[in-house]
């Protein structure tokens, strides 16, 4: 579920540019013989189980992967939402955070509901039912979210933001959830077991070391982060979350988020969102995205 590419908006003098699982209680199984303790483990009277199905063990990793999602959303909304906030009211950025937020969110919440989708049944009912109901409850979110749209008032856009991060909190897992059924469940045990999705602290960029990071990490930047650097107009430099950098004469406050870049001069608020971008100060200075992720942006600046 990677970054999309940037999407523009201009408004009066601001532009925009946006490019697990839980435990409990219990629930019914398929009578499968032999009884589970946590995680799957087996008591000293259970029948022994099969290796769990290569499609078994697949299906309970993707189930994981969106459940991680999910809580990755939900966290970063509340993240976005804690800085809206934090800006004075009518602030010219804590209107854009909130219409990078607006375009965002929506797409993630979609993203989510199409790799559920795509999902099979497991041979699982009590899963399947599981599956069934997360799906609902995705898939209502997402509707409701098709409503919002992100060309609203720099005004009306930090409220708007305010309900969209309502419905995200409401993305939980129904319960019982994954664990509490492979609780019950040996063969659903021993398939999450198996499952990389599924290993506590997993994150989507936890691969196997025989496949390549497509994005890789953040190149070296030249200056590091001597900001002083960039003082005649001509440098590269590293930010990991905010920096005051003053280049060719302008002064430029930047604050790196997960999912953009904003560059905030006097009277001027740019936020780029994706992985590059451009911004320019009149005539005077440009900044270039060389490169961001969630570790910070390596920025080129240089002089028209």
């Amino acid at each position: 579920m990677g970054r999309s590419g940037s999407v523009a908006v201009v408004v009066a003098g601001l532009v925009l540019a946006v490019g697990g699982c839980g435990g409990g209680g219990g629930d019914d199984t398929d009578g499968l013989t032999g009884s589970a303790g946590p995680a799957g483990r087996k008591s000293a009277s259970a029948t022994p189980v099969s290796p769990p199905s290569e499609e078994l063990v697949k299906w309970a990793g993707e189930v994981c992967e969106s459940t991680v999602a999910l809580k990755d959303l939900r966290t970063e909304s509340a993240a976005d939402l804690k800085e809206i906030r934090g800006e004075d009211e009518g602030d010219l950025l804590a209107g854009a955070t909130a219409l990078g937020y607006l375009s965002g969110t929506p797409s993630a919440v979609d993203r989510v509901r199409s790799d559920l989708e795509d999902l099979g049944p497991s041979g699982v009912r009590a899963a399947d039912r599981m599956l069934d109901a997360l799906r609902k409850k995705v898939n209502g979110v997402a509707a409701k979210l098709e409503a919002v749209s992100p060309a609203v008032g720099l005004e009306d856009a930090p409220e708007s933001a305010e309900d969209v991060d309502k419905q995200v909190q409401t993305l939980t897992p129904p319960k019982p959830d994954l664990p509490e059924l492979a609780e019950k469940d040996p063969r659903l045990a021993a398939a999450y077991r198996k499952a990389d999705q599924c290993a506590p602290g997993w994150q989507p960029g936890d691969t196997d070391p025989s496949t390549p990071d497509p994005s890789g990490p953040l190149p070296e930047a030249a200056d590091g982060k001597n900001f002083a650097a960039c003082s005649d107009g001509a440098c590269e430099v590293l930010v990991t979350s905010t920096a005051d950098i003053t280049a060719n004469g302008t002064k430029v406050h930047v604050t790196v988020a997960d999912e953009h870049v904003t560059f905030r001069t006097d009277g001027t608020v740019i936020q780029l969102g994706g992985t590059g971008g451009e911004a320019g100060f009149g005539d005077a200075l440009k900044a270039t995205i060389v490169a961001h992720d969630r570790n910070g942006a390596v920025l080129r600046f240089s002089t028209p």
